[in-house]
């Protein structure tokens, strides 16, 4: 299905294309991108909401600034679609997120126009501030560094580590504030309140707008020097709300709030703060999925909904002859309130992620014991361990490539006081069309390597909930990790009595001859299917489910290597420093001689694509499991049909 572009945006392949067409028709580009992105997105899916809500900023930074020379740096890259279609990729827009296709996020080796890469939040304004201090001391005096970010990235840390340093470091970077009061779910926290007080001060707004007006209109007013004409805004912002000072104080000059959704305003407000030099905030007010009603109303439900009907709204949904077994994340969203019914002191923390990680559940039900604490990860885990001092059982649930965010305070605070705290790693492994930057690739290794650790993964469902409960008992005395992927499991029963798994205890699943595979999580259902694969050509492995890494199960693994000299390792973690490694050093403590293979996420960057697509490239599926065993067993298995 070819999916055409507007009369005005179909000649547009750059941003200077853009520039040759008047401010007025600035308004019938916005709605045709806007559009092109819902035609698009509806069949080849993709993040939607947010980009539907900056398609007027879009438009404006690249009318107004000369990108790519001028530095355009955006916050997470949910909202860059607009972006990467007014630079050059329109026509392979289609690709997005797909296969060899676009990435979903901006991307350096994809475009010169996509000057940082992103895909975790609150990272733009440090970069836009490297930028514009490279671009000081290169004395590159024209060159503009911008920053877009939303309200829901502005609560990290990290923002505010980069704003206190911008307003000292006398750089021409701009700040755009996208304020929606959303980042994938609603936005929580104090800063969030603030941002509404300032936005909805009408007294203020009034005044301030009326100042700069008359000041303006004073015969003297156009010469007063900004430093006298700062003050005089700065006693109205004094007279009427002190809440407008927070940005200031960081020495950030602020502008706004305006209507992110005026794009003449837009246009006209960037044209005015390109000539004022320094660090400055420009706080626009936009709308989440705005242009489409439904995604207006329900911004988290349409933050990325699949394919649908651009008509209708109606979401595409799989349909299934039989019952299907359920994702990870909502046996865990299930499963803690069972055990929070069953021990009072069991807490829930997420940041920012109680849609995806389904601690949502247990919000609404228990919300004096659940708590989304914002896009904050390092808050998240030592809040956590601050809990832990006083007896709560908290299950911390990050996704794995975001407790990377979090990794010093995991030592800091947690292992070393020996709290624990149970990290709940979400989207361990290959995590499909978000890439690399979500890729849960590391945490078994990063994990590993810190002492007090436990370490675990379920196979299955039953497993994760058995998992869950052991990590809650009052006998467990450590930070308790347990590691599970996006998407379905295995069993579609899987609410069945809960069973304590003994601490660092693996399980055979199958005995067998020649060649052993030890497997760590869910890809132990890759070396099941295998296993099944070659049984017809006489190929008969034993399958090991380790459960833990750390600690191994050392009565398992003597047995193991006292039987067998071939042996095959599989996990979704990287190869370098990971289980299959656990395994090999276990091997030379012990002095076993023996032939092992690991298989997990080689040591390159993995590009985006689905999780099917993405193990079948790496060498981690069913089929390449089968082959190595193949190869492994192979002088045995000619000799064999060389007898029959």
């Amino acid at each position: 299905m070819e999916i055409k572009a507007g009369p005005l945006l179909s000649n547009i392949n750059n941003p200077a294309d853009l520039k040759k067409l008047s401010k007025e028709q600035m308004h019938q580009v916005c709605d045709e991108l806007r559009q092109y992105i819902i035609d698009v997105v509806s069949v080849h899916g993709g993040h939607f909401a947010a980009s539907l809500g900056v398609v007027e900023l879009s438009v404006a930074l690249h009318y107004v600034y000369n990108t790519p020379y001028d530095q355009l740096v955006w916050d997470v890259g949910h909202q860059a679609y607009g972006h990467k279609i007014l630079t050059g990729r329109r026509d392979i827009f289609p690709t997005n997120r797909k296969y060899n296709g676009l990435s979903g996020f901006p991307k350096r080796s994809e475009s010169e126009y996509d000057t940082f890469g992103v895909g975790h939040s609150s990272t733009s304004i440090s970069a836009a501030l490297g930028m514009a201090m490279a671009a000081k001391y290169k004395g590159e005096k024209d060159r503009k560094a911008i920053a877009v970010i939303g309200d829901g990235s502005m609560t990290a840390g990290l923002a505010f580590e980069a704003m206190n340093h911008a307003g000292v470091a006398d750089s021409d970077v701009l700040i755009i504030l996208n304020d929606n009061c959303m980042s994938i779910d609603p936005n929580v926290g104090a800063l969030k309140e603030y941002l509404t007080d300032i936005s909805t001060s009408p007294t203020y707004n009034k005044i301030k707008d009326e100042v700069w007006k008359v000041l303006g209109k004073l015969p003297a007013g156009k010469n007063l020097s900004r430093k006298v004409m700062h003050k005089i805004v700065e006693g109205v912002k004094g007279a009427v709300t002190s809440k407008a000072n927070l940005f200031e104080a960081l020495q950030l000059r602020y502008f706004g709030p305006i209507d992110g959704h005026n794009i003449s305003k837009l246009i006209e407000t960037l044209q005015d703060l390109k000539k004022i030099p320094g660090p400055k905030i420009l706080h626009i007010l936009t709308v989440k999925g705005k242009g489409y009603e439904l995604a207006e109303k329900d911004q988290t439900k349409w933050h990325a909904p699949g394919l649908f009907d651009k008509v209708t709204g109606e979401i595409q949904k799989k349909t299934y002859d039989i019952p299907q077994p359920p994702k990870y994340q909502d046996v865990f969203g299930h499963t803690i309130i069972e055990l929070a019914e069953m021990n009072e002191r069991i807490m829930g923390i997420t940041p920012a992620m109680p849609s995806g990680s389904s601690l949502k559940y247990m919000m609404a039900k228990m919300p004096n014991r659940a708590f989304d604490v914002g896009i904050c990860e390092q808050h998240a885990v030592t809040v956590s361990a601050g809990l832990a001092t006083q007896g709560m059982r908290v299950f911390c649930n990050i996704y794995s490539s975001f407790m990377q965010r979090a990794y010093d305070m995991v030592i800091h605070d947690v292992a070393i006081q020996k709290l624990p705290v149970v990290f709940c790693l979400d989207r361990a492994g290959l995590v499909g069309e978000d890439g690399p930057t979500h890729h849960g690739c590391y945490d078994i290794a990063y994990m590993r390597c810190i002492p007090n650790m436990i370490i675990s993964a379920p196979m299955n469902e039953k497993e994760l909930r058995n998992l869950m409960y052991t990590a809650q008992l009052e006998s467990t005395t450590s930070p308790f990790v347990i590691r599970y992927p996006r998407g379905e499991g295995m069993v579609p029963e899987w609410r069945t009595p809960f069973e304590e798994i003994a601490i660092g205890k693996g399980r055979k699943l199958k005995d067998g001859q020649d060649v052993a595979i030890l497997s760590f999580g869910h890809p132990g259902n890759f070396a099941a299917s295998a296993i099944r694969d070659v049984k017809a050509e006489g190929i008969n492995p034993a399958h090991y489910d380790m459960r833990f890494c750390k600690p191994l199960d050392e009565e398992l693994l003597h047995e193991v290597f006292g039987k067998y000299n071939k042996i095959v390792t599989v996990e979704d973690g990287t190869v370098v420093g990971g289980f299959g490694s656990a395994i090999l050093e276990f091997m030379n403590e012990h002095g076993y001689k023996a032939d092992v293979k690991i298989m997990g996420i080689p040591d390159r960057l993995v590009e985006h694509g689905t999780p099917k697509q993405l193990y079948n490239e790496i060498g981690l599926d069913a089929n390449a499991i089968a082959e190595v065993l193949r190869e492994m067993v192979k002088d045995k298995v000619t000799v064999s049909a060389t007898f029959q």
